[in-house]
Parts: structure tokens; C-alpha cells; sequence
């Protein structure tokens, strides 16, 4: 059974933040969905993900080769690459029952922005509420660093 990992970025944008992170999963022997509600974001986080150190292998959803890649870039809920973790951006939904099926979920929010942080408490309570576990990091130091734990007062 999975957990949720959050990910409150404060000094690094997700362009920066989210190639680490696949990385790691895919280190991890993970196949990635990482499922957005901005098309435009995804096909700027597609150009960036070719860019990125160290190559990360993906592609863009509603193409022909979809259950192929690695990861996978969408903005519909279904996981057609078989995914084992996924990600989401810009508040996109992730049920528990995908959090408990899934290796990793990871929910990634701008700690910049109001109703993104709102957005992801929201995800946290609803999420732990049902039974998942749950992890939060922060960045606010410069570093990540693990800051709670579902269970934790």
C-alpha cells in the first residue's frame, strides 16, 4: 500500500522540483503519471523534462505509444501507462483508493500561493480522513525536509 508524499515548494518551481523527483521514481523502478489540470503546463513541463539533466524518458498523453512510457504527462484521470506512482500538479484530484493501489503518489503545491496551499490541506484531510498514509515535506529551509506524518500530533 502506498502512501501520499506533499511537497510544499517555496523556493524551487516545479520545473526544478519535478524532474528531481522523477528521477528518483524512476530510480525507484516506478512507472510516473503525472496528472495536471493545465494543459499549457504540460506541454511546458514536456519541453522541460527533455531538457533535463540526465534525460527523462516521457511522453505526452492521447498519443499512440501511451501505455509505452515511462512517464507519462496527462490531464485526465485515467493512468493508461500503468503507472505505479503518480504525481499531481495544480491540485489535480487523487483518490484514496489510487494513493492505496500506487507504490507513491506525490502531490506537489506552490507554497507561494494561497489557494494552492488551501488546495492541499484539503488533499491532506481528505486523504489521511479515508485511511492513507500521509507525508509532508518543506523546502523552506532550502532542503527538503520531512515535516509531519499522518498519525503525528
Amino acid at each position: 500500500m502506498g502512501a501520499a508524499f506533499f511537497y510544499h515548494m517555496t523556493t524551487q518551481p516545479v520545473d526544478v522540483t519535478l524532474p528531481m523527483l522523477l528521477g528518483k521514481a524512476r530510480g525507484a523502478g516506478w512507472r510516473v503519471a503525472v496528472r495536471g489540470r493545465d494543459v499549457a503546463r504540460l506541454d511546458h513541463l514536456d519541453l522541460k523534462l527533455w531538457e533535463a539533466a540526465g534525460f527523462l524518458a516521457h511522453g505526452r498523453s492521447g498519443g499512440p505509444h501511451d501505455a509505452d512510457q515511462p512517464i507519462l504527462l496527462t490531464d485526465v484521470d485515467a493512468v493508461p501507462n500503468g503507472a505505479t506512482c503518480l504525481v499531481s500538479l495544480d491540485g489535480a484530484d487523487i483518490s484514496p483508493e489510487e494513493v492505496g493501489a500506487s507504490d507513491r503518489t506525490m502531490i506537489l503545491f506552490d507554497g507561494n500561493d494561497g489557494d494552492a496551499v488551501a488546495h492541499a490541506r484539503t488533499q491532506w484531510k481528505a486523504l489521511t480522513t479515508a485511511g492513507c498514509a500521509a507525508q509532508y515535506w518543506s523546502q523552506e529551509t532550502g532542503r527538503w525536509e520531512k515535516k509531519a506524518e499522518s498519525g503525528e500530533s
